[in-house]
């Protein structure tokens, strides 16, 4: 079982330095787009959790730590929405004044 922990521990870390490491490169200009690309993986992720959540007869604190993800995955999901519509209300064209003299 130890060994399993080591493995496991391996793998979040060396995908962190990764997920570090192809972030770091992207432009500033296209972070919030591939922000917003990540939503839609995000929400499967969160279904994902709740399917997890559903099934689980692992124990209560499987199951809180189990809420306490889904709940940061929703804030992550909403907030990641929220930015991208604010990015694309900076794309609409304003709508323009017509100039015609009062009588």
């Amino acid at each position: 079982m130890p060994s399993q922990l080591v493995t496991n521990l391996t793998i979040l870390v060396l995908a962190g330095f990764v997920g570090f490491a192809v972030i770091s490169k992207v432009p500033n200009t296209l972070h919030t787009p591939l922000m917003s690309g990540t939503n839609a993986i995000h929400g499967i992720v969160l279904l994902g959790g709740l399917l997890v959540v559903g099934f689980s007869g692992n124990g209560i604190f499987n199951k809180i730590i189990l809420v306490i993800a889904i709940a940061f995955g929703t804030i992550n999901v909403v907030g990641g929405f929220l930015v991208t519509d604010r990015m694309l209300e900076m794309f609409k064209r304003k709508p323009v004044a017509s100039e015609e003299p009062e009588e």
